[in-house]
């Protein structure tokens, strides 16, 4: 596991674009796989701005979205489907028939989960994962308790992630309670995973992830058995880490090596 620490948020989100370029510069039909809520905008905004400049090019690649709240359609404006549009897919040169989310509205969800699976795999797996880690450390909608080993399926969300996206929605709309969400078996078997991590509200979370045990209770320190997982935060979200200064010494010397 590689933790990278940073100024600030537009630092992170920067840094993180650029490894989605380099992947594509190696891999022009690339399979990504994308993460919504707040801290992976300004990342899209940052490959929004390198494809318009010509420096990127989505045309061959094929994304996958981590997950989808049950119960809303894609057209819904708090569905992900239609956060991806808005905030991605709509400004780049992506073919939006290569683009993936789970359907909220499958007739079975659980067949539904086992679709994307086999979307997934058709597609030949995922090149790069994109993640972001909530305050109880779940990654996608992967709760605490969920299983190491679980595929795409459908997930009853906890409170505390209801309440954290309730400002998402307006006062008496329909929120759900479950989605569909890839697993952490499925996470793991990407070939790369970035996290990233912002603020202060953070800070817990990641320290569990980097330091804690492995414990389906902080589903994101699963990332510590991944071959390539880099964890990229801020300064406000590493203030819980034990060996922090250390970490940012291994990043020095890492930078030595490849430049060398």
């Amino acid at each position: 596991m590689r933790v990278v620490i940073l100024k600030d948020a537009q630092a992170v989100a920067h840094y993180g674009a650029q490894l989605f370029v380099k992947q594509i510069a190696q891999k022009p039909a690339s399979v990504l796989g994308l993460a919504t809520g707040s801290t992976p905008v300004n990342l899209y905004k940052e490959l929004i701005k390198a494809n318009k400049a010509g420096q990127v090019s989505f045309k061959q690649t094929t994304s996958f979205n981590l997950d989808e709240y049950l119960g809303l359609a894609a057209s819904h404006n708090q569905s992900y489907r239609y956060f991806m549009n808005e905030q991605l897919f709509n400004h780049i040169d992506i073919n939006i028939k290569n683009t993936h989310v789970p359907n909220g509205m499958h007739p079975n969800p659980k067949q539904a989960g086992s679709d994307y699976e086999q979307a997934i795999t058709h597609a030949g797996g995922i090149d790069l994962q994109l993640l972001g880690i909530g305050r109880n450390g779940h990654i996608g909608f992967n709760e605490p308790s969920s299983s190491l080993a679980s595929r795409t399926r459908v997930k009853t969300l906890t409170q505390a992630t209801i309440d954290d996206n309730a400002r998402f929605f307006a006062e008496n709309e329909y929120q759900p309670e479950l989605s569909i969400t890839m697993g952490i078996g499925t996470i793991m078997e990407s070939k790369q995973v970035l996290l990233l991590a912002t603020g202060e509200s953070k800070a817990d979370a990641i320290a569990a992830t980097v330091e804690g045990p492995i414990s389906a209770m902080c589903p994101a320190s699963a990332l510590q058995m991944h071959q390539d997982a880099i964890i990229v935060i801020d300064e406000a979200a590493a203030t819980k880490l034990t060996n922090k200064d250390f970490y940012q010494f291994i990043e020095k010397q890492q930078r030595k090596l490849e430049t060398d």
